[in-house]
C-alpha cells in the first residue's frame, strides 16, 4: 500500500513527536538511563523533520533533564546542541 506523500510525511512527525515526549515523561518519572536513551532516538529522528514544533518539543525535552548531571544525558544535551548547529530553528541545548 502507498501511502500519498503528506501522509507519510505526517506520520513521521507523530513518531518523533511521540518519541520527544516518551523521553520527557521518563526524565520526569526519574527514569533517567531509559529517558536518555528515548532522547537519543528522539533527537535522531527530529534531525529528518524540519518543524519549529518538534524543535519546541525537544526543548521541553531538554527542560526535563535539566535536573540530571549523568553522562547519558550529557550526550543527549551534546547531541541536542549538534542539532541545533545544523537546524534554522532554535534548540534551547
Amino acid at each position: 500500500m502507498n501511502l500519498p506523500i503528506a501522509s507519510t510525511r505526517q506520520s513521521k512527525w507523530v513518531k518523533v513527536m511521540d518519541r520527544v515526549g516518551l523521553a520527557a515523561a521518563l526524565f520526569a518519572e526519574g527514569e533517567v538511563e531509559r529517558a536518555a536513551a528515548a532522547a537519543h532516538q528522539a533527537i535522531d529522528a527530529a534531525a529528518r523533520i524540519d518543524s519549529t514544533l518538534v524543535a519546541s518539543r525537544l526543548n521541553t525535552l531538554l527542560d526535563a533533564a535539566r535536573p540530571y548531571e549523568t553522562a547519558a544525558v550529557e550526550d543527549v544535551r551534546t547531541k541536542a546542541r549538534e542539532l541545533a548547529a545544523v537546524r534554522p530553528t532554535t534548540i534551547a541545548a
